[in-house]
């Protein structure tokens, strides 16, 4: 039943494609982001187009005192939260693991891996009837990269998607009791910006005479799967990973 929902890095890409559809079952919808406030303001003001509640909330989550801030404000603003979409992900210019320094790979970590503990640590709080709350929904944005490895582009980032993997089934062990769910989506080459940071924007088209269904994906099939994870439909469903990859 649509509720409260967080969706973390949801200015652009899938996101920002989360954020919309989830509007359009109902769901008043949270859209965090970091630097660009205009992406987010263009979000936020499709969500109110489609009828929906939508604010926009600033917040680095690799940093604790930023999510303790934006999960405050969503309580002031919007209410008690029930589901959370831990998508805020980056990744670094394509290289060898012999090229990455610490620096580099702890900057991955904190966005792709701490962050999603610390986002999921507030709403558990928010949700677990253990904690008096309604129960809810946690979906993790991983990628296929945690089974391919991305050997030579991007082993660091791989390797935070694999750590994501494991708190999915880990979590959602936890606090199954609870009434809370968590499963992850794990999206293959998708059509979105995130390419352009690692120094190649047109990877996806390089890459999809590889992919059985021979295309890159689009956001817009990646939140579809998401929005279904949250759903009462996926009741049934936790600890679980969906392929939304095309084949590969």
């Amino acid at each position: 039943m649509p509720g409260v929902l967080i969706v973390t890095g949801a200015g652009r890409g899938i996101g920002a494609a989360v954020a919309r559809l989830a509007a359009s079952e109902g769901y008043a919808v949270c859209v965090n982001y970091l630097s660009n406030r205009e992406a987010a303001a263009d979000v936020v003001a499709a969500v109110a187009a489609k009828g929906a509640t939508a604010v926009a909330f600033r917040a680095d989550v690799a940093r604790e005192d930023d999510v303790m801030r934006l999960f405050e404000h969503v309580d002031s603003s919007l209410g008690r939260v029930t589901a959370l979409v831990n998508n805020a992900g980056i990744l670094e210019k394509q290289c060898r693991v012999e090229d990455m320094d610490s620096a580099r790979i702890s900057r991955v970590f904190s966005t792709n891996v701490v962050a999603a503990f610390i986002c999921s640590r507030e709403a558990v709080r928010r949700m677990s009837t253990r904690h008096g709350g309604p129960g809810g929904a946690i979906v993790n944005i991983s990628s296929r990269a945690a089974q391919l490895g991305s050997p030579g582009e991007y082993v660091d980032y791989a390797a935070s998607k694999a750590a994501l993997e494991t708190l999915t089934v880990g979590l959602a062990r936890e606090v199954a009791a609870e009434g809370i769910r968590v499963n992850s989506v794990s999206p293959g080459h998708i059509y979105t910006d995130i390419h352009a940071r690692g120094g190649e924007p047109a990877r996806v088209d390089r890459l999809k005479d590889s992919i059985p269904m021979k295309r890159g994906g689009t956001a817009d099939e990646v939140a579809r799967a998401v929005l279904w994870l949250l759903s009462d439909e996926a009741s049934y469903t936790t600890g679980a990973t969906i392929d939304v990859s095309g084949g590969r």
